[in-house]
C-alpha cells in the first residue's frame, strides 16, 4: 500500500488538524501512514506464519495417515480440485482423503517446499503407493487459500498422463493423453466416492 493511498484514506483527519501548520499536518499524516504500514506488515507476517504451520500440520497428518486431523484443517465451505476430482465440497473432500488413506495400505508420503502467503500458500508433495497391481509415484503441487485459520480452497496439480501411465498400465500409457480416458476415470472416481458417502451415512 503506497503512502499516497494511505494519505488519501487518512484525509478526514485534516478536519481535526485545522489549527496545525501545513508542515506539522504533513508530518502528522506521514507518521500515521507509517504506523498503518507497520501494522499491516506485522499482520501479514503473522498470517504467513500461521498459514505455513497449517500446511505443514496438514501434510504431517497425511504422513501419519490421520485423515480426521487432516480434515480438521478444512473450512466447511472448502472446494477441492485435482485432475481426477472436480469441485468437491467439504463432505466429498474429507471422504476422498478417508478413502485414499484407508485403501493406501502401503502409502508413503513426503512433502517439502512449503511457501506461505498472507492468503494461503503452496507445497509440493510426493505419494508412493500401489494402485491395483501397479506401483505409482505421483508428484503433486498443492495450492491453498486459507481464511480465519481454515482451508477454504485446495487445488492439487499433477500430470494425469504420467499418473495414468503408472496406475493404469498399458491402457494408461496408450491413452493417458486423451480426454476420453481422463473423463472415464473422473466419472468412475466420482461414482466410487458417492457410493462410499452413501454407505457411510447408512
Amino acid at each position: 500500500m503506497s503512502k499516497f493511498i494511505i494519505l488519501f484514506l487518512l484525509s478526514p483527519v485534516l478536519a481535526s488538524t485545522q489549527n496545525l501548520s501545513v508542515s506539522n499536518t504533513s508530518a502528522y499524516l506521514i507518521e500515521k501512514s507509517e504506523t498503518v504500514l507497520s501494522s499491516t506488515s506485522q499482520n501479514s507476517s503473522a498470517c504467513m506464519i500461521e498459514n505455513e504451520t497449517i500446511i505443514k500440520q496438514f501434510y504431517t497428518a497425511f504422513q501419519q495417515k490421520d485423515y480426521n486431523k487432516m480434515n480438521s484443517f478444512y473450512d466447511e465451505a472448502v472446494v477441492f480440485n485435482d485432475p481426477v476430482f472436480e469441485n468437491l465440497d467439504y463432505l466429498e473432500t474429507t471422504s476422498m482423503w478417508e478413502i485414499l488413506i484407508k485403501n493406501g495400505k502401503d502409502l508413503q508420503l513426503t512433502f517439502d517446499n512449503v511457501q506461505a502467503t498472507p492468503n494461503g500458500g503452496t507445497a509440493e508433495w510426493q505419494a508412493r503407493y500401489t494402485f491395483g497391481k501397479n506401483k505409482v509415484v505421483n508428484n503433486v503441487k498443492a495450492n491453498f487459500v486459507i481464511e480465519n485459520g481454515k482451508i477454504i480452497k485446495h487445488t492439487d496439480s499433477f500430470s494425469f498422463q504420467k499418473w495414468s501411465g503408472q496406475a493404469l498400465g498399458f491402457m494408461g500409457k496408450l491413452l493417458g493423453w486423451t480426454n476420453f480416458l481422463k473423463s472415464s476415470v473422473q466419472k468412475k472416481a466420482r461414482k466410487n466416492l458417492e457410493r462410499y458417502i452413501e454407505k457411510s451415512m447408512e
